[in-house]
């Protein structure tokens, strides 16, 4: 594609993504009124002094704001807009129309609520703080681009604090969907977990939650190699924080050349274009590479093709195969822990999803799929490793496995009741 025709594409996509924002009305989400409010009798149940029933009822016994509020379907999706999409510290207010994005998505896919709160803090403990004084609102918090490694402090503050289910999405949702796919991948490649050499480009919030939970998988912290900035994450150091030190190894490898060097698997949550061909030559037999960077990857899938045809590919992009997209996960996480009015979404239930998102991979794939993305046919292997974002199964799958691991792991407070809106 010539320089022309990429600033006509990006010019074309800048212009409908605007007008989408803005017409017919601005933004992206609004709220509805789900009962009736049409006569004098119906305005007195709505507001006063109707209204004072249920307040009563929740001064004596709060639980029953499950029952006579939105509380047990409504989430906030907050951010302090440090780390907004792959554009930075755009400030709070700029991330709004993503914050409305995920309000969509949540609607869309999993039938909540959503209030998007934009928070201007100068502190990370203002920040906590004014998310600990508005929860009382909320079935769930879901954290939004928020920057590493404050996003660390914020979620495990505000899980102690707080008795509703607290979630970064940058952390936990990449890695449920991350680790899905890889399970996949391994299998198809015919490698175990808990032997493979694993290299990933990124030591903030996407990359530690990932390997994270590779560990609660089974990997062990000498199998993994993270690079940041530097080049690798390893025990001579003296300039990690706390959360890169969790993964320091001893290692003599100190460049991303040094550990690609015989990696089963690549996976990058970093920046564009930091992999070249020569590295990915020189990965172990039948590789596994995930090049999620947006909008352009770590290396693009024609030249990592080019150069080996013993591999499986992801990106994060939706114009090739295998997609790791977040919303493969939040939406469905956070429907399975409502449903049990669920106190946290703890490891268990991170990866009852992952194990649920992996087995729906290997099913047949419904005709409406193959629809809604122009397919003749899809199947399990090298180019489906990961179910597809419009898969209706996914509701069906995903929240009562996360529901029963809420329950079996002891932080459900309800029986599974499947949530009808």
């Amino acid at each position: 594609m010539t320089n022309n025709s990429q600033k006509n594409q990006q010019q074309s996509l800048r212009d409908k993504a605007l007008k989408y924002h803005s017409s017919p009305i601005p933004g992206k989400i609004s709220v509805v009124a789900t009962k009736p409010c049409e006569s004098q009798d119906e305005l007195s149940l709505a507001y006063t002094p109707g209204v004072a029933e249920p307040v009563l009822e929740i001064a004596k016994d709060p639980d029953l704001a499950y029952r006579y509020t939105t509380k047990g379907n409504l989430v906030a999706v907050i951010t302090d807009g440090t780390a907004v999409l792959g554009l930075g510290n755009v400030g709070a207010l700029a991330g709004k129309p993503v914050m409305e994005g995920k309000g969509v998505l949540f609607k869309q896919f999993a039938g909540i609520d959503v209030f998007d709160i934009e928070v201007n803090a100068d502190s990370t403990q203002s920040f906590i703080e004014t998310v600990i004084n508005i929860a009382p609102t909320f079935g769930g918090i879901n954290l939004e681009d928020l920057a590493a490694p404050h996003c660390f402090e914020v979620e495990k503050a505000l899980k102690e604090k707080l008795d509703i289910p607290v979630f970064h999405d940058d952390q936990h949702g990449t890695a449920i969907i991350i680790s899905a796919g890889l399970l996949n991948a391994l299998e198809i490649q015919g490698k175990n977990l808990n032997e493979v050499k694993i290299t990933c480009i990124g030591a903030g919030s996407a990359g530690i939650a990932s390997m994270r939970l590779l560990v609660a998988l089974g990997v062990k912290k000498h199998q993994i190699n993270i690079i940041d900035r530097k080049g690798v994450v390893h025990n001579d150091r003296d300039d990690l924080n706390i959360y890169k030190q969790e993964f320091a190894t001893t290692t003599e490898d100190r460049t991303l050349g040094d550990a690609m060097q015989g990696t089963d698997i690549l996976i990058g949550v970093s920046g564009a274009n930091l992999v070249t061909p020569e590295m990915i030559a020189s990965m172990a037999d039948k590789p596994i590479i995930f090049a999620l960077s947006n909008p352009e990857p770590e290396i693009c899938p024609e030249i990592a093709n080019s150069v080996r045809s013993d591999l499986i590919m992801a990106t994060g992009r939706s114009d090739y195969p295998n997609q790791i997209n977040n919303v493969l996960g939040f939406p469905f996480i956070f429907r399975g822990a409502l449903d049990v009015r669920a106190s946290t979404i703890n490891t268990a239930m991170e990866i009852a999803a992952v194990k649920a998102l992996s087995s729906l991979a290997k099913l047949p794939v419904p005709d409406e799929v193959l629809r809604a993305y122009n397919l003749e046919s899809l199947a399990f292997g090298a180019d489906y490793i990961i179910p597809k974002p419009f898969d209706p199964r996914l509701i069906e799958v995903i929240p009562p496995a996360v529901a029963q691991a809420a329950i079996d792991s002891g932080v459900a407070r309800t029986a599974y009741r499947p949530f009808i809106g």
